[in-house]
């Protein structure tokens, strides 16, 4: 590994894109350490303390929110707008349309993107601006000083959508997934101390048991991320002009978790709801004023007394799994996909082409999902509870749970994967040998 890092330092081009990316992320770095003014340092601590839904935030924005910083809101809108405009494709004809003519298409969706991206952070930036008030990390705000807020934390996630960009076009990898990527490795260093100096144990045998089950979960992460399914593929022989093509074999790889981590981010975003309500009627009259408290009793993640979370981690676990089934059905096609091998004469041994294929690939992909959303739920879900009951690290101070390594692990392997392809393109040998 080591030598293809150097092959790669020494190829001029690569070096450059290498070089560039991590120049944002140092700049990435700085903007998460400018705080807003007018927050209360010590108010902030305390909530931060208290619920450990917002660190799971937290760790999106790369500590952003943790500090109110510019960049609170990390590239959470962005993500969901790009959520949206998938979705719209499936749904409206003329998105779907738009998508498939080329570049002036893909542009047009892009700027419809932005745009969206703007008015959901705005929108996320009033929630939070509404939570800290009443939670007393802001105070004496009048309008004025409520659309200020609300437009330096939409700069902010602009600013990071224009540096995934410029990673994407510029740099190496997909520059969304570098920039959380940077956020949640960015949070390593300071999370280590926190469990080290009282955050959670000052016995070495729990940090260490810690340590051991997080190079497991890793390896068995990066095992079902690497998975698929090949569906055997056979191709008949065309005659196109005067060249005739034989029939050749192959596979269609249909992968495991085909979603991704969106299914989570999804999840997180429809958890957080209930917390902006039940601050929103902190204040509330009966029986208003009970649901609230209900809400930001019961409505947290999992700590020291898991039976009383049970509902939260229910709730999480299901939005997971069904997610993950309606994103893989948007994503994965198998009409698409079977006039696709219609058109090209390929078939699947046994299958006939055309609505059969349809439906063998629909069936196929079903009971693959459902594996899949097992693996989410239960890496971002069970893990951390068993985490927490064997170590007795309270979950409230373990914001690297397993949704960050699956972060971390998926973006790391594509971003490899992308160099891996840079080097074989000049004849040196890759990270997997």
């Amino acid at each position: 590994m080591l030598e293809a890092i150097g092959n790669a330092l020494r190829i001029p081009e690569l070096r450059r894109k290498i070089l560039f990316t991590l120049g944002l992320f140092v700049v990435f770095r700085i903007l998460a350490h400018i705080a807003v003014p007018g927050a209360d340092k010590a108010a902030l601590d305390k909530l931060f303390n208290s619920n450990a839904f917002l660190g799971l935030l937290d760790l999106f924005s790369g500590g952003g929110l943790s500090t109110f910083s510019i960049i609170a809101m990390g590239v959470n809108p962005y993500i969901n707008a790009s959520i949206i405009m998938q979705l719209m494709t499936v749904v409206s004809t003329r998105m779907k349309e738009l998508s498939k003519e080329g570049e002036f298409g893909r542009r047009k969706i892009t700027r419809w993107t932005r745009w969206l991206t703007v008015a959901l952070g705005l929108l996320q930036a009033w929630g939070l601006t509404l939570v800290f008030s009443r939670q007393g990390v802001l105070s004496n705000l009048d309008w004025l000083g409520i659309v200020e807020i609300m437009i330096t934390l939409t700069a902010g996630t602009v600013m990071l959508m224009w540096f995934g960009e410029l990673i994407t076009e510029y740099g190496i990898g997909n520059g969304i997934s570098l920039v959380i990527f940077a956020g949640i490795v960015g949070r390593i260093p300071n999370t280590i101390y926190n469990l080290l100096t009282g955050g959670g144990s000052s016995n070495l045998a729990p940090m260490l048991l810690f340590g051991a089950l997080a190079i497991v979960v890793t390896a068995f992460i990066i095992e079902v991320q690497q998975a698929q399914r090949k569906i055997p593929i056979q191709s008949a022989q065309r005659v196109v002009g005067r060249k005739v093509y034989q029939g050749r074999s192959s596979h269609l790889p249909l992968r495991v978790n085909q979603a991704g981590v969106i299914p989570i981010i999804f999840a997180i975003s429809i958890m957080f709801f209930p917390v902006i309500i039940g601050n929103f009627l902190a204040t509330a009259p009966s029986p208003w004023g009970e649901i609230s408290r209900a809400l930001r009793t019961y409505w947290v993640p999992a700590g020291p007394n898991i039976p009383t979370d049970i509902l939260y981690n229910f709730v999480y676990f299901i939005l997971i799994f069904g997610f993950t089934y309606f994103y893989t059905a948007v994503t994965f096609d198998p009409v698409d996909t079977a006039d696709y091998l219609k058109k090209h004469a390929a078939f699947i041994p046994g299958i006939r082409p055309g609505v059969a294929t349809a439906q063998y690939l629909d069936r196929t992909m079903t009971r693959i999902t459902f594996a899949g959303a097992l693996f989410l739920g239960g890496v971002t879900v069970l893990i951390p509870l068993l985490a927490t009951a064997l170590t007795r690290i309270p979950t409230q101070n373990m914001y690297l749970g397993g949704t960050a390594i699956l972060i971390v692990v998926g973006v790391a392997l594509d971003t490899m994967k992308q160099i891996e392809t840079q080097l074989i393109m000049r004849q040196y040998k890759g990270f997997i040998k």
